[in-house]
């Protein structure tokens, strides 16, 4: 059974590692997954009710933190209190603070000056030092452990004005990381905003607010405009045009008539429509689009999980480095104070916490800058591995050509003009539904060609269509790859209609933009005739074609592709495709309408074109740029410090800076990715 959570006040990113891995670690719990971003998770357990177990074992690890059903979660209303007792709080005692500083730099009264330190210690660090005396209670070494002995200890040394610098520099520190980290998630949640909750329901009594996930599949509704339409449907009556970006990422209007489809999310901009509902407010376009981008976050990418490995090995290494600066200098000179001192520093300035958020908050924040253009992945690994993707396999019909065929050549064999050749083909073709019937009647009209009114129609599935006047038959015949179509009179061919796949319109845009980011190859995957495919790659310069493919046969292509190129992702339409698109590295689907495409993609282009792919590469780029950043700045930072500090160049506030403002610079650069341009 799976269980839907959230973790109320739980603002420690290392806490929630652990949190997590304890859970996995528990053999009653299966397929953990937490997201700090968003602090909800999710788990399997046989249990109906596992409300109180989970909520014991994050009390073992971190107080003040409630345990609740996803579903009754909600903001903390006191929050907003507390960040402003926080702030009156610190102002006071960086108020005692500087008073304090300039005593001591001036030499002024040493017991003045240390009152008015130990007074701005305590009101801007109790909260660290309670949290670290139940750190060491629980056996547990974290920031606020290490924060809690620098302060004592430097106090025991008599350095009270470092003390006091310590613990405001941290309160300041922290209270910023805290804004900055609240500040993301609202972000985040605000991409759950092109979900209404309400619905106006029309009957025989007129038209009703109901809560949206109560409305029943077929209820007609009114979507007035300027109003966010609540659930999928098809328009009833009525004409508008509709903003979709919030689905798509595309900003321009959609002309919307009777028979039109709308999504849940879109925007109506001008008249009135009604709708008729075809999916539940469960099954509908915004909702899925939320639950993905909520999803997301627990799928982690290696360099997430790489992070909580690190941060597991890393903690117990910098602590075993602390504890040699302190002793082993010290048996040699004698000199304990100076060199505790310097261990302090070093433990510190370690502190991983700058790592251990603001990676998965990169992650996030892209996933979330993605889903605003239209692209919806499903978790970080994805994002890795779009960002060193070096090949593109397309499928053919449907993403790289737009479903729709049309006459592209008109050939006499005969003395017939190609003109009466086309009069000849409309006239068999007038009553047809096939596709090549359909493509043939549409060029002629287009040419303004007038019918010729024959008899005894008769059409033999697959082979084509036949037709008679006063003298002769007439035929019209499709070949095995729906490329030559053959017009006869009397058995005799007379002309040949050459009917080609129309490539997308935005297709070679897009291709082109992908080698200039640098793709090394682009392959066309199809299970049509050679030559139905290379005309269509013809057109768009298609490095590759692999042609009369079974299901089965694309995987082996991908993975061939994978093998040549290092890796491959495959971009299809999902329907037919799942095999391949759950093999590639990262598979792409294009479109919401269908539910195989999002179950067996790990992205979904929304829009139905192609159009956001290369800025999802661009995203996911930027996004790992971000991540490696953090962490190559993190640790050159805190390399520095500790290397300072065991020589005696790093003072304790030093080591302040380098955790608390490394960690808000790293959480504030990752937080620039959802506000990052798409364009």
């Amino acid at each position: 059974m799976k269980h839907e959570l959230v973790l109320e006040g739980l603002n420690c990113a290392h806490c929630a590692a652990k949190i997590e891995q304890k859970l996995n670690d528990t053999s009653e719990y299966s397929d953990v997954r937490f997201s700090f971003a968003t602090k909800e998770l999710s788990l399997n357990c046989d249990k109906r009710n596992i409300i109180d177990d989970v909520q014991t074992l994050v009390d073992s690890i971190e107080d003040g933190v409630t345990v609740k059903p996803a579903e009754e979660a909600e903001e903390d209303d006191d929050e907003e209190e507390i960040s402003k007792l926080k702030i009156v709080l610190l102002v006071l005692s960086a108020g005692l603070f500087i008073a304090a500083f300039v005593l001591h730099f001036f030499e002024g009264n040493e017991l003045i000056c240390a009152i008015l330190s130990v007074i701005s210690a305590i009101l801007s660090g109790y909260e660290v030092v309670i949290e670290g005396v139940k750190s060491v209670l629980k056996l547990r070494i974290d920031e606020t452990t290490l924060m809690t002995v620098a302060v004592i200890a430097a106090m025991v040394l008599g350095e009270f004005v470092e003390a006091a610098a310590v613990t405001v520099l941290f309160g300041i520190g922290e209270l910023l990381e805290d804004k900055a980290v609240e500040k993301s998630r609202r972000d985040i949640r605000k991409l759950a905003d092109i979900r209404p909750d309400t619905a106006y329901v029309i009957d025989n009594s007129g038209t009703h607010e109901v809560p949206a996930k109560d409305v029943a599949l077929g209820t007609i509704l009114e979507i007035p405009p300027h109003t966010r339409v609540p659930l999928d449907g098809v328009v009833i009556d009525g004409e508008t045009t509709v903003d979709a970006s919030s689905l798509t990422g595309e900003s321009v209007p959609v002309e919307i008539t009777v028979g039109s489809e709308l999504l849940s999310g879109m925007m109506n901009n001008d008249r009135t429509v009604q709708i008729k509902t075809t999916k539940v407010y469960a099954d509908s376009a915004a909702t899925r689009i939320v639950k993905l981008v909520e999803e997301s976050s627990k799928n982690k990418g290696d360099r997430e999980k790489l992070i909580s490995r690190f941060a597991r090995i890393y903690t117990p290494v910098v602590i075993l480095i602390g504890v040699l600066i302190a002793v082993i200098p010290s048996l040699i000179t004698g000199d304990w104070a100076t060199w505790i001192h310097r261990a302090l520093v070093c433990l510190v300035a370690s502190c991983p916490c700058s790592i251990v958020i603001s990676v998965p908050l990169a992650y996030f924040a892209g996933i979330g800058a993605a889903s605003k253009a239209g692209v919806l992945i499903k978790g970080g690994r994805f994002v890795e591995a779009l960002s060193t993707a070096t090949c593109f396999a397309f499928d053919k019909t449907g993403t790289l050509t737009d479903h729709h065929i049309s006459v592209k050549e008109i050939k006499s064999t005969s003395n017939y003009s190609e003109k009466e050749i086309l009069k000849l083909a409309y006239s068999v073709e007038a009553h047809s539904a096939h596709p090549i019937a359909a493509a043939i009647r549409a060029y002629a009209e287009a040419q303004n060609i007038s019918i010729i009114e024959l008899k005894n129609h008769t059409e033999i599935s697959g082979q084509g269509v036949s037709a008679e006047d006063a003298h002769h038959t007439y035929a019209v015949t499709k070949s095995a790859d729906h490329n030559a179509t053959a017009v006869t009179m009397d058995g005799e061919v007379i002309g040949l209609i050459t009917i080609a796949e129309q490539p997308r319109t935005e297709a070679k845009g897009v291709l082109n933009k992908l080698k200039a980011l640098g793709i090394g190859k682009l392959v066309m995957l199809s299970g049509d005739k050679r030559s139905a495919c290379e005309k269509v790659a013809d057109d768009l310069d298609i490095d590759e074609i692999h042609a009369e493919l079974l299901p089965e046969d694309k995987v082996a292509c991908v993975e061939s592709l994978i093998k040549d190129n290092g890796s491959c992702c495959f971009v299809g339409d999902g329907i037919n495709d799942a095999p391949v698109l759950t093999r590639s590295d990262c598979g792409i689907a294009m479109g919401l309408g269908s539910d195989a495409a999002i179950e067996s993609a790990d992205m979904v282009l929304s829009a139905e074109n192609l159009t956001a792919l290369p800025k999802a590469v661009r995203i996911c780029r930027k996004t790992m740029r971000t991540v490696r950043g953090n962490i190559a700045f993190s640790l050159a930072v805190k390399v520095l410090v500790i290397t300072l500090a065991a020589f005696g160049f790093a003072p304790l506030w030093l080591a302040v800076v380098a955790d608390t403002g490394v960690c808000l610079l790293c959480v504030l650069n990752s937080v620039r990715l959802i506000k990052q341009k798409t364009v």
